[in-house]
């Protein structure tokens, strides 16, 4: 029985958000001077947010792709690519910033005690022993206001990469599914980016 596409890319996007985030790991060791060691409850929670943020990426472009189709008769549809670009960089990007702020700041407060842990094993059991997670202590005013704090330093530095990615995207890519892995390929140096930006709150 085939997969269904959501399955996959989250599946994806959840592999390569623990990879970059245990490559963010290796840099800042590497710029620090120190052995490395992998901390598994950051990469833990990056992938928690790769299966949050994946399946309504993926209906997003999906939208997109059946409201402005690429191709009409065979041929590139200007306009359509303009209207995904546009609203993928406005919209697209509002949405996933302010999910990624809100996910950090608010399982870190969730977890404000939580203890570094390099064996993969124990931080497994840590993962699934009841209270780990305490919602109840996060405060959304506090959350929502660093979220907004950080908005515009992030979208600013996107502007660096996910252009680029969405003209890439729109342009050569026929499919979702194909759209999907290149945004993960691409998100795994974003992905860095951002771990380095978290492992700072």
């Amino acid at each position: 029985m085939a997969r269904h596409p959501i399955f996959s890319a989250t599946l994806q996007a959840a592999l390569l958000g623990a990879t970059s985030n245990i490559l963010a790991q290796l840099i800042d060791a590497y710029k620090t001077n120190k052995p490395f060691e992998v901390n598994w409850i950051p990469v833990f929670q990056f992938l928690m947010f790769s299966i949050i943020s994946t399946p309504p990426n993926f209906l997003w472009q999906d939208f997109l792709e059946s409201s402005f189709p690429a191709r009409s008769k065979g041929e590139l549809s200007l306009r359509n690519t303009l209207w995904k670009f546009a609203l993928d960089q406005t919209i697209g990007a509002v949405f996933n910033t302010l999910l990624f702020s809100v996910y950090i700041h608010s399982i870190q407060l969730a977890m404000p005690d939580a203890p570094r842990i390099t064996s993969f094993t124990k931080a497994t059991g840590y993962w699934i022993s009841p209270g780990v997670i305490d919602f109840a202590a996060v405060d959304m005013g506090v959350v929502w206001e660093a979220a907004l704090g950080e908005f515009w330093d992030i979208v600013l530095a996107g502007m660096k990469l996910w252009p680029a990615v969405s003209l890439v995207n729109f342009t050569l890519v026929k499919t979702v599914e194909g759209r999907n892995l290149v945004g993960c390929v691409a998100g795994l140096g974003w992905g860095i980016y951002m771990s380095m930006i978290a492992a700072r709150e």
